[in-house]
């Protein structure tokens, strides 16, 4: 997919920039495959704001995806159409089985409509085809990696991603990931051949307020120009500094540098390489 640049008949539209969609499928929805999307807006089950600057925004039907295969396995599909998703930043197909069901993944880019993939454990090394990652040639690009086995893809689901194959060792396979972090991950796991379709995503300008708010994007207010009540930032008379030696979340834990993952999760072993800060 392109960039198309908007023609600027005002100044809120001057440097705005959006995903040209011409290529994609115009067909609605499959119903069956679609479930209604209760909005939260950055709140948890209590009700409690625990992510801020997110409320409002579009309305949207979410598209229920096939992120495993695995009960279609040896069976081809033919891909109906490549249809564009709200919920993902990466489009997504829809792609018809031998025994005429249906079901929506996410597109790798390259695939067109009429294109034929499968999910097996050991299948030829074809973009948008699914298989063991022990069956894959290292240096090979793959996403919708899984990472528990039966659980389907967890990582690299999004525009332009992938991660690349260095190689299998035994019971586990050696991925490079995005984020240049080099992990293990078990060698009987399923991922995709191929990098998530969507690449110039990250391209587009937004350009203007109104747009942020109808992709459910609200204000962020600096720290500081709070009261003190509300961040450890706030408070003070005029335009001050944040005060303190090192910046602070809003429940006063250091915001720059320091590492938040959990030492003692399971997979940190896992981890060989960690990415660069």
């Amino acid at each position: 997919m392109t960039i198309r640049l908007i023609k600027p008949t005002n100044n809120a539209r001057r440097l705005m920039s959006v995903t040209d969609f011409s290529n994609l499928d115009k067909s609605d929805r499959i119903k069956s495959l679609t479930v209604g999307k209760k909005r939260i807006s950055g709140r948890n089950s209590a009700g409690q704001m625990v992510v801020a600057h997110k409320g409002g925004g579009a309305k949207r039907v979410y598209r229920v995806i096939d992120f495993s295969g695995r009960d279609h396995l040896g069976e081809k599909s033919e891909i109906v159409g490549i249809q564009y998703d709200p919920n993902r930043s990466a489009f997504i197909a829809l792609v018809q089985y031998e025994s005429g069901e249906q079901s929506y993944i996410i597109a790798p880019q390259g695939v067109k409509k009429g294109d034929s993939i499968i999910t097996d454990e050991k299948t030829l090394v074809k973009i948008g085809n699914r298989m063991k990652l022990k069956n894959i040639p290292a240096s090979t690009q793959v996403y919708n990696i899984e990472l528990v086995p039966g659980k389907g893809g967890q990582i690299c689901r999004s525009a332009g991603n992938f991660a690349t194959l260095l190689g299998v060792d035994g019971k586990y396979a050696q991925l490079r990931m995005p984020s240049g972090e080099t992990r293990k991950v078990l060698a009987e796991n399923y991922a995709s051949i191929g990098v998530v379709s969507n690449i110039d995503h990250s391209n587009v300008r937004i350009a203007k307020a109104g747009r942020s708010r109808h992709m459910g994007i609200r204000p962020a207010v600096r720290g500081k120009a709070k009261n003190p009540v509300d961040h450890p930032h706030g408070g003070g008379e005029g335009q001050n500094s944040i005060g303190m030696k090192y910046p602070k979340t809003p429940w006063g834990a250091p915001a720059l540098g320091r590492r938040t993952r959990n030492k003692k999760k399971a997979g940190s072993s896992l981890i060989l390489n960690r990415r660069k800060k």
